[in-house]
């Protein structure tokens, strides 16, 4: 059994510290092997280490290569960039794993087992941006340039097949918009294209239009096993597939490089019941899931993953935003119970 993994562990804002508590009880539930070195970001990095991502929190995931994160907040003004694309580009996360899978059943959709892989670092997303004055008006024309390139287009498809096949899967769906961006989201359609090649027999491929992929997730959301595509669109897309299986509370995250990963609850830190001991936990609980599967604790992720199963559909204990009562103690207490 492995042991000792260090590791960072980033509560976050608003609800992330209630929620990171939930898992880090859970984890101990199964001997998760994470030896945690509890740092700040977010706003919680602003009131700690003067920003937020303080150059100690960036060193430990330094030290560490592995981290567990809950919401961060972005502070408003001063600024600040986004602390995930930070993060992203400072350890070269280039592929951000989304996974969807149908917990509660009874919803709009049933059986959802979706997974998307978002390319992290090009695209839109580089934020080469500026404004052409016109008159008097110094802001009266927007330029936004997308940067793609041929490598990190094959490197995000290379990692979409390689997934595909080490969980199983049949299909990948490279999403682009080819007909309209003919050079900036071509590259990934031709990317997929090629790479789909060596995987011929073990993994089928296929492509979308990104406007028609978003009306057919709605329309039959089966047709799609893994989905990979660019950062602008998997940023959306992943939204949107999140919605399938009851919202973000419930969709894990994780944002994978050569040399570290970090694993996140992809949802806001909602202030607005921060302190209540209502939220629900599982998003961060399956990103730390994500995170077992990672160092090859597989069977203490699948425990979990289990134990959230029968919680929810056996023992009927349900967070509020899932319909029940339970409190954020009361749900991370029958998951140990039931892990026990």
């Amino acid at each position: 059994m492995t042991q000792g993994i260090a590791a960072t562990l980033i509560p976050g804002d608003g609800i992330g510290p209630e929620i990171s508590d939930a898992v880090v009880k859970i984890l101990n539930a199964v001997k998760a092997p994470f030896e945690w070195d509890r740092q700040y970001g977010g706003l919680a990095g602003v009131e700690h280490g003067g920003e937020p991502m303080p150059q100690a929190t960036l060193d430990s995931i330094r030290r560490t290569k592995l981290a567990l994160k809950g919401p961060l907040t972005t502070p408003v003004g001063g600024g600040y960039r986004s602390v995930n694309v930070r993060l992203r580009e400072t350890f070269g996360l280039y592929a951000n794993l989304r996974p969807a899978k149908t917990l509660t059943p009874g919803g709009r959709y049933e059986n959802i087992d979706i997974v998307l892989i978002r390319e992290n670092l090009e695209g839109l997303y580089v934020a080469f941006e500026h404004f052409i004055q016109v008159g008097d008006d110094p802001e009266a024309v927007a330029i936004s340039q997308g940067i793609n390139t041929k490598a990190e287009s094959r490197r995000i498809v290379r990692y979409a097949f390689e997934h595909a096949l080490a969980h199983g899967r049949k299909k990948v769906t490279v999403v682009h918009k080819a007909n309209v961006l003919k050079s900036l989201t071509g590259l990934i359609l031709a990317a997929g294209r090629e790479i789909a090649k060596e995987y011929e027999g073990r993994v089928a491929m296929d492509d979308r239009i990104v406007d028609a992929c978003a009306m057919q997730l709605v329309m039959k959301p089966e047709q799609f096993d893994v989905i990979v595509t660019t950062n602008l669109f998997g940023d959306i897309l992943s939204d949107l597939i999140a919605g399938l299986i009851g919202g973000l509370g419930m969709a894990p995250g994780a944002n994978i490089g050569p040399d570290a990963a970090i694993f996140e609850a992809v949802h806001g830190s909602a202030p607005d019941i921060a302190g209540k001991g209502i939220a629900n936990p599982i998003a961060l609980l399956l990103a730390a899931c994500l995170m077992l599967d990672h160092v090859a604790e597989k069977e203490k992720a699948a425990a979990i993953r289990k134990a959230i199963d029968l919680t929810l559909n056996a023992d009927k204990i349900k967070t509020g935003d899932l319909g029940g009562t339970a409190s954020t103690g009361d749900f991370s207490d029958a998951i140990v119970q039931r892990l026990g």
